[in-house]
């Protein structure tokens, strides 16, 4: 179908492009959300009596996604999920998980089509993804995804997590002088005499 488009799409045209496109992004996604309208000699004439006030709009849209820049980069998307011994997640993190997350900690709406994650989320770990704001106006996050507080903590502060018995790979020194006098008591006991029971 060819479509007029009113507004920049990503990967798509910029507003005023007449491009053509499957039949059903235009029905389902492009016309009902007025990002474009068919493409007739009416329409065209219709689109260049309002493209003035249409790039306003468009412009108007970029200075509010880059008015919340600062805030989306800055959020905290924190993830406490469960998952197994290997670090694999119960489930995944999407990114209708990422809009609602960003929303709570940034207080800046968006939908899970403008976070640019590519495949979910299914393991423990820091993630890179982007926020399109606006299709100029795109912005890099890390979003980290753990079982616990003082995970997410060690992922932030750059330590990698292991799975099984220790979950960091950085013991504190205290942790470690607690393992080593638990070892020391444990032979004292096995360098004892054991009596024969009679």
């Amino acid at each position: 179908m060819k479509v007029i488009l009113t507004e920049k799409i990503t990967k798509l045209g910029n507003i005023g492009d007449t491009v053509e496109v499957k039949t059903g992004f235009a029905r389902n996604f492009l016309l009902p959300n007025n990002k474009a309208m068919r493409w007739s000699k009416e329409n065209v004439a219709l689109f260049e009596a309002k493209k003035a006030e249409l790039q306003a709009r468009q412009e108007a849209a970029r200075k509010s996604a880059e008015a919340n820049v600062d805030a989306v980069k800055n959020a905290k998307l924190y993830m406490i999920r469960q998952a197994g011994d290997t670090g694999q997640l119960y489930g995944s993190v999407s990114t209708r998980d990422i809009a609602k997350t960003l929303k709570e900690v940034a207080g800046v709406a968006v939908e899970s089509a403008q976070v640019l994650l590519g495949a979910p989320i299914k393991s423990i770990g820091a993630f890179d993804t982007k926020i399109a704001l606006h299709p100029d106006v795109i912005v890099p996050v890390k979003v980290y995804v753990a079982q616990t507080q003082d995970e997410i903590e060690a992922l932030v502060a750059g330590k990698a997590l292991t799975f099984g018995t220790k979950k960091v790979e950085e013991e504190s020194t205290e942790e470690k002088t607690e393992v080593k006098a638990e070892e020391k008591k444990e032979e004292k006991v096995d360098s004892e005499p054991v009596e024969e029971a009679k």
